[in-house]
């Protein structure tokens, strides 16, 4: 028995002639009938009557047709999935991302993915870069997005941009009228700081340590996000990666350049398992897509 003789046997049931079954298969009609015959053979026992020139499948044959058609369900199922995989790589992608991303540039990211593969599925998971990076080197994660201090050890990397952090500053707030926020500006003032391990926190310490600048530490956070919204109630101003600032111009939070410039870097994480799909490539490049068309922060 092959699957060519099957094929045969399952066009003929559904279409109920040889001639529509050959059209079905693209073959002639005497390789049907050849087809069904030596599947008769094979399987021991009669499949059709041939009552006038017409085939009329027999009781063996009807319940053999309920298994083959139910396998050929499951073949069914290996063809959409091949062409999932022919097309993207693998149908879905996982995804893990920094918060100052996660909520801003992804989403961005995604949206653009999707016009051009709307049949794949995305999960987003924000948490933090340590986890990012243990999650992705674990093979949980396909893809993901982490701030320069993790250690890139055991997961392919790739930089994925450098932003120059701004002054989150409260409405009202005297540094408001300032054109630039340099260091001897935060002397004295209160100061929402993000974690202590965060690469950016560390160069803007020693910025302000070689202008003799004390900003007076009021509340530390690991997120840019958040640094915007306690910002915004007045507890501080904060520098801020300018990803992170979606929605809160609209709310009045106020923004100034910082000079100079304190960089916040973020990195792509890749699976070291596996070599990278269709899927993760398309996304790669949305990703860099959103990333070049974000909206301008301060004009």
């Amino acid at each position: 028995m092959n699957l060519r003789q099957v094929e045969a046997f399952r066009a003929v049931m559904i279409s109920g002639t040889v001639s529509r079954a050959a059209e079905l298969m693209g073959i002639t009609q005497p390789a049907v009938s050849r087809s069904i015959g030596e599947l008769e053979a094979h399987v021991g026992f009669s499949l059709f009557d041939r009552i006038k020139g017409r085939l009329v499948p027999t009781p063996e044959g009807q319940l053999f047709f309920r298994d083959v058609d139910a396998s050929f369900v499951g073949l069914d199922r290996l063809r959409a999935s091949a062409a999932r995989i022919r097309d993207f790589g693998s149908g879905s992608l996982k995804v893990a991302s920094l918060a100052a991303l996660g909520s801003t540039l992804v989403p961005r990211a995604i949206k653009l993915f999707r016009k051009e593969h709307p049949s794949a599925t995305i999960t987003l998971t924000v948490m933090s870069s340590s986890a990012v990076r243990n999650h992705v080197a674990d093979g949980q994660y396909d893809l993901g997005l982490a701030a320069d201090e993790v250690d890139l050890s055991g997961v392919d990397h790739q930089l994925f941009g450098s932003f120059a952090g701004v002054c989150a500053i409260p409405p009202g707030h005297p540094l408001a009228k300032r054109d630039v926020i340099r260091p001897a500006d935060l002397d004295g003032r209160d100061y929402i700081a993000l974690s202590p391990e965060d690469r950016a926190r560390l160069r803007l310490h020693q910025i302000c340590e070689m202008v003799g600048a004390r900003p007076r530490l009021v509340t530390e956070t690991p997120n840019s996000a958040t640094v915007c919204a306690l910002a915004l109630e007045g507890v501080g101003i904060g520098i801020v990666n300018p990803l992170a600032t979606d929605g809160f111009p609209q709310r009045g939070l106020i923004f100034r350049p910082f000079k100079p410039e304190v960089l916040f870097k973020s990195h792509l994480l890749f699976r070291p398992d596996m070599q990278r799909g269709r899927i993760v490539r398309s996304f790669v490049a949305a990703l860099f897509k959103a990333r070049n068309r974000r909206p301008a922060l301060i004009r």
